[in-house]
């Protein structure tokens, strides 16, 4: 028993959290030019640079601080940015019900932090480390590591775009925000693994191409609820899959239709 456990030795808080920064290195770095254009463009949409760095540091969404700082630009009424912004994060709530089963014993001081902090990108290799048989206690931790990472670069990137966006016009025009696409598509790749998700991802992808051109990205949350819909009658007709995955990377990947 001794020399099983010196083979396999249980992961520390520190060990968690180091790894949890490792891996989700890749999803950083397709996220920093599109944390760097959104500093840009915000400021350039008519966003005060206090305000792109409140939205970055409160709001921490990167889709729907595009969103929003697209409605600043045109005029939109402070309710209309508030429900669109409001809609579009509510793909987290599917995100919070995939992770409650595995973080239900933690305590409060954990939960509303890391809750906060919870991205698409930190889903995914969260719910990874979760879902592995290990009976670590402190994968929590790994949760924290890859969330302060995220955070941190997600302020970082807004400050270099802030800086950026009063000196270079135009910065939407280059482009680098395709790196997210990409990383998205990356990120919903390795949960395709049956005839649901696969059904889920298809029609929501489907729906955001086709309604991409409708007012204050409404398409977004078209695709969203037709992908969960698809999704969820797949897998009542194909008994066995996880209903709440399948919603979670349906919403995922109507961002990486974006």
């Amino acid at each position: 028993m001794n020399q099983s456990l010196q083979l396999h030795p249980v992961p520390t808080r520190r060990v968690e959290f180091w790894n949890g920064v490792k891996d989700t290195f890749p999803l950083v770095v397709g996220a920093i030019p599109f944390g760097i254009i959104f500093g840009a463009l915000a400021v350039t949409s008519g966003v005060t640079p206090g305000g792109a760095l409140a939205m970055s540091a409160i709001v921490f969404a990167g889709s729907s601080q595009f969103i929003a700082a697209g409605l600043v630009s045109h005029a939109a009424p402070i309710l209309v940015i508030v429900l669109t912004t409001f809609v579009v994060n509510l793909r987290h709530a599917l995100y919070a019900a995939s992770l409650a089963p595995h973080m239900k014993h933690l305590p409060q001081r954990w939960l509303a932090p890391l809750g906060f902090w919870l991205t698409d990108e930190s889903f995914v290799v969260v719910i990874a480390r979760y879902t592995k048989t290990d009976a670590a206690p402190f994968k929590h931790w790994y949760f924290f590591g890859s969330a302060v990472f995220m955070y941190s670069n997600w302020q970082l990137c807004t400050v270099i775009g802030i800086v950026a966006g009063q000196s270079i016009p135009n910065p939407g025009a280059w482009g680098l925000d395709f790196a997210l696409v990409v990383t998205f598509i990356g990120m919903l790749a390795q949960f395709v693994r049956n005839r649901p998700t696969l059904i889920a991802s298809a029609v929501a992808g489907i729906v955001a191409v086709l309604a991409h051109g409708l007012p204050n990205q409404m398409g977004l949350l078209l695709a969203a609820v037709f992908g969960i819909i698809a999704g969820v009658i797949a897998e009542n007709l194909l008994p066995g899959e996880n209903v709440k995955s399948i919603a979670a990377m349906a919403s995922a990947n109507t961002n990486a239709e974006r």
